[in-house]
């Protein structure tokens, strides 16, 4: 469907009552710093926070790549969608009635933007019908299971709207679109039914089990999990993705959880429904459960908001699947962790209990569970400690394993004071209690690092890997190149040529939307036989005064341009070279970063790759490098 422009009224009360930290929030982890906020910049790589939000202003703004505007160009830029898109969904988040000026249009648009709250209903509707089967004879293992396994009272079953899904084919399918007379399609879109094989009618998408509502931050049902009550596989089985459901995005308990979070500055995630209803149950209110997959880098970006502190506790199962989840999630949220975004700390149970289970054996353990959560070690302790399990450090073997990783863990650290901590502790692990060997241990250690710190330095100063320069030199040469194709005609077909052979492509969005109109007015232009490019150019983009502000300098043959139409050639090579040079460096960079984390003993293969990689690319960058000293003309960024 077509998206009908919409009212000005529309756009107005939508800019008054969107919130550009709570939209920006979602994307980006942001720390109050004065009035203002700061994070990292979702529209290129950095490790130092220069991403600064005005919630006076209601405008952001990165100081590293110079993105920046209010909230509607944030949306827009992030998710490549049009302004009238954009509108249309902070509406329909804010709640706000969406007019129109095409009325013709209005009934259909509204009939869109309602089909959520069709969604909403009707999944309500299927909660009610579940909770009132618990309570039927059919319901009564699964009742008796809540009551007597689960531990649970009345009150926590009514609080989470837990319920049964009946052992038969079709049952809610019968009490939905039959009794009920829901549409068939909505039913299925929901996620509660699905269609038979040869289109041969629905069947229930679940059965037999016993049901867990999930629900968005205002507490709405989007989705159920079950779990079964006898050997049926999977054990949970969650609702497919909707558009109201997103895996990847929703967390478990989130709308009960969100003001104790806040309360109380950190945020505890458990791996399971169970374990996070229970821990509810008992007045820790402050815990969110994963959807049964690996957590998502956006899922913690999402819960970080709540807390001041950015703190994070992770308290996965401590078996073996328990301690991979941990890991996984620790992976997604690394950069987040190391660059000081997330303070992430890991809690582990005694005796291997899971937190539903812990906190039901002995009343004197929800105590205990909060001196835990209080007391939770860094996430950076608990992954050396991990090192040592089932290791011995008697045997050679081990022992390389151990110190191997262990600097890949050291490497990472940025902040000395902390990384010079863990070396300590690090040979002192090391040392098997002999107090004579820590200093050895340590040292080595110490030099060890040294070694991959001054190849990074090297290669800083030898590439230009300095994120400022690699900007500056990238926007100026691709500056130049479109100076040259506009004023120069004659190398217009050389240009193209290069760009598709080198595969190159502009970076930066107003020299993206240039090239397109470029390349749009040439087909126009061959068509009717005219050479008026520049002529079109310029009264084309008089229908878009935003961009031609940022592209009306290379529009224009002032006497700087005019002098580097003298020359040409130099000039386009050297751009060109430009361009392909950043590319290289950012791959050399990849690779270097890849090596480094790569075990020389237990991964040869990828360890000799990225080795070769490394070389063959830094022989590119010196080619390249060499390319652009036949120019005259200097387009590295100037410090």
């Amino acid at each position: 469907m077509s998206i009908p422009r919409i009212h000005p009224d529309t756009i107005e009360e939508v800019k008054e009552k969107s919130d550009i930290i709570d939209i920006i929030s979602d994307q980006v982890v942001l720390r109050k710093k004065g009035k203002d906020y700061q994070g990292l910049c979702p529209f290129h790589e950095e490790k130092t926070p220069s991403f600064t939000v005005s919630p006076t202003k209601q405008l952001y703004y990165c100081f590293g790549c110079g993105a920046g505007g209010n909230i509607f160009k944030f949306l827009m830029e992030l998710n490549k969608s049009s302004f009238a898109e954009v509108v249309l969904e902070l509406a329909q988040r804010y709640q706000i009635s969406v007019k129109t000026l095409e009325t013709q249009q209005k009934q259909e648009l509204e009939r869109q933007l309602s089909l959520k709250e069709q969604l909403y209903e009707v999944l309500a509707i299927a909660s009610n019908f579940y909770q009132h089967t618990l309570y039927q004879e059919q319901g009564s293992i699964a009742l008796e299971y809540l009551r007597k396994k689960r531990n649970f009272n009345e009150e926590t079953i009514q609080n989470f709207k837990l319920g049964y899904a009946p052992q038969g084919w079709e049952t809610l399918y019968h009490y939905l679109v039959e009794v009920k007379r829901y549409p068939l399609d909505l039913v299925a879109q929901a996620g509660l039914i699905k269609p038979r094989q040869n289109n041969a009618g629905y069947y229930d998408n679940f059965r037999d089990r016993l049901m867990i509502p999930i629900c968005d931050l205002q507490g709405k049902i989007i989705a159920f999990g079950g779990r079964s009550l006898g050997d049926e596989q999977p054990k949970y089985l969650n609702s497919p993705e909707t558009l109201l459901f997103d895996k990847g995005k929703t967390l478990f308990c989130l709308d009960k959880a969100k003001n104790s979070i806040s309360k109380e500055d950190k945020a505890v995630v458990v791996e399971g429904y169970f374990d996070a209803i229970s821990l509810h149950s008992v007045g820790i209110k402050n815990v969110v459960a994963s959807m049964g997959t690996a957590l998502q880098k956006q899922q913690i970006t999402y819960l970080a908001r709540y807390t001041e502190s950015k703190q994070i506790i992770f308290n996965f199962d401590t078996d073996k699947a328990g301690n991979e989840a941990t890991k996984r999630a620790i992976n997604e949220i690394e950069n987040l962790v190391y660059s000081g975004q997330v303070n992430l700390r890991i809690i582990e149970i005694p005796e291997g209990k899971d937190a539903d289970e812990y906190v039901k054996t002995d009343p004197n353990n929800i105590n205990n569970y909060r001196n835990l959560v209080e007391n939770a070690p860094l996430w950076i302790d608990w992954q050396i400690e991990q090192l040592l399990i089932n290791k011995d450090l008697k045997n050679a073997i081990h022992f390389q394993q151990i110190s191997q990783n262990m600097l890949k863990i050291l490497q990472k650290i940025e902040d000395n004071n902390q990384k010079n901590h863990y070396l300590a502790k690090c040979g002192n692990l090391l040392s098997q209690g002999e107090s004579r060997l820590t200093y050895l241990h340590t040292e080595t250690l110490l030099n060890q690092l040294k070694k991959p710190q001054s190849i990074v330095k090297k290669g800083q100063n030898s590439f230009n890997t300095s994120a400022k320069k690699e900007t500056n030199l990238l926007k100026e040469a691709e500056e130049l190149l479109l100076i040259i194709y506009l004023h120069c005609p004659e190398y217009r077909d050389e240009i193209i040529n290069k760009l598709e052979e080198k595969e190159l492509e502009f970076s930066y969005s107003s020299h993206r939307y240039l090239w397109q109109k470029i390349l749009e007015l040439n087909i126009i232009n061959e068509e009717k036989g005219e050479n008026k490019l520049l002529e079109k150019i310029q009264y084309n983009l008089m229908e878009n005064p935003e961009k031609i502000q940022t592209v009306n300098h290379l529009l224009v043959l002032n006497e700087p341009n005019q002098e580097k139409t003298y020359r040409a050639v130099l000039i386009m090579q050297s751009a060109l070279a430009a361009m392909e040079l950043v590319i290289c460096q950012k791959y050399w960079r990849e690779c270097l970063n890849k090596w480094q984390k790569t075990d020389q003993f237990t991964d040869t293969k990828n360890w000799e790759f990225y080795s070769q990689e490394i070389q063959k690319t830094k022989a590119k960058i010196t080619e390249l490098q060499q390319q652009r000293l036949f120019s005259n003309v200097d387009i590295i960024y100037h410090e």
